[in-house]
């Protein structure tokens, strides 16, 4: 089975048209859509958000980058 791949953008939901195909009149041919996720910008906000969120959590303000450094370090120590 030969493999075409080619992407469109649909701007009418009811139909879609692709044209230039590599294939001959009457040859059978298995249509399969795939719609392109976009996981990068949803895990973009996702973190957007969850940054705002613990940015406003009590005391968060008292953190420094000094104990922010002493964290990483013992984390990388494995404690």
């Amino acid at each position: 089975m030969t493999a075409y791949k080619t992407f469109v953008t649909i701007e009418d939901p009811n139909q879609v048209i692709l044209s230039n195909l590599p294939f001959q009149k009457g040859q059978r041919v298995r249509v399969v859509i795939l719609a392109e996720d976009n996981d990068r910008a949803t895990m973009s906000q996702r973190f957007r958000n969850l940054f705002r969120e613990t940015q406003t959590l009590p005391g968060i303000n008292d953190v420094t980058e000094a104990d922010i450094t002493t964290e990483i370090t013992a984390h990388r120590r494995g404690e």
